[in-house]
């Protein structure tokens, strides 16, 4: 939101149970599982470019409420995608890394998915939807990091809150996500939909890491002590689904796409997100 209005678009933003602002815009609650109340807030919005970015976001999450899963996982996106196609508006949907089961590094937009969890089924079921529709553009991301602009606090936050009072973090050395940072993410999203490409595309970070070595650097760009990252092995632990252990994103293509498009480096984004929040 903070960078569409910096480029000068007018924002609408809906959320879930928020309330209040962002950036100066009030918050419109909307539940998405409602498609009365979604086609309603659409139809007085009568947007250009809608960005859905709003889901139920966690594995576990999907995996301990199946059914509301389905609905804001996929209805919802459904019900997007259709009014989006019946008026010609551009549909930018974020899905996820998670749609690959994790055996191969450098996942390409054209390799074979196989979810390995109900949280990461439901995403790819709403990707086509919106591949259906003319304007309609999917972008799996990857891991994402850095300092909550919304209030609610990330799992950066926390691992930031809990290195500063030497509480040792102990993160996966076994699991690969091509790591990118919050404003990296805005700023390639409002690039992808400005342009007038359609389908699927990727975008992550440059850099292939386990959680252990993003947490590493990340620790060691704020000048917190690097020992207290410590490193365990997801394959010695039970999961009530599996958990990928391999889900990097080529993004080759992005590349392509937009040539002049910047990534940061994670030393890079850690000072800049920094800044952004001071």
């Amino acid at each position: 939101m903070a960078r569409l209005l910096e480029r000068g678009h007018e924002v609408e933003g809906w959320s879930g149970e928020a309330i209040g602002e962002r950036f100066g815009v009030g918050l419109k609650q909307v539940e998405l599982s409602d498609r009365v109340a979604v086609e309603r807030s659409l139809t007085a919005a009568d947007p250009d470019l809608v960005f859905h970015a709003g889901a139920l976001s966690t594995v576990e999450g999907v995996r301990r409420e199946p059914e509301r899963g389905r609905l804001v996982n996929v209805e919802a996106t459904a019900c997007l995608a259709a009014w989006c196609g019946q008026r010609d508006r551009r549909l930018v949907y974020t899905s996820t890394d998670l749609v690959f089961d994790g055996r191969n590094a450098w996942n390409k937009e054209d390799d074979p998915v196989r979810p390995a969890s109900a949280y990461g089924r439901s995403k790819l079921e709403g990707e086509r939807f919106v591949r259906n529709i003319p304007a309609g553009l999917v972008v799996r991301l990857s891991l994402l990091y850095g300092p909550s602009r919304s209030g609610r606090a990330t799992y950066l936050d926390r691992a930031i809150e809990g290195l500063r009072r030497g509480e040792p973090q102990t993160f996966f050395e076994d699991e690969y996500r091509t790591p990118l940072d919050l404003d990296s993410a805005a700023r390639g999203l409002i690039c992808l939909a400005e342009t007038d490409f359609s389908g699927l595309l990727h975008l992550g970070g440059r850099e292939r890491l386990s959680r252990f070595e993003l947490m590493t650097r990340v620790a060691g760009a704020m000048g917190i002590e690097r020992g207290l990252v410590r490193g365990n092995r997801q394959k010695d632990l039970v999961f009530p689904e599996p958990r990928p252990a391999d889900v990097s994103l080529d993004t080759t293509l992005l590349g392509g796409l937009l040539p002049e498009y910047q990534r940061l480096s994670v030393e890079e984004a850690v000072a800049s997100l920094g800044a952004a929040t001071q």
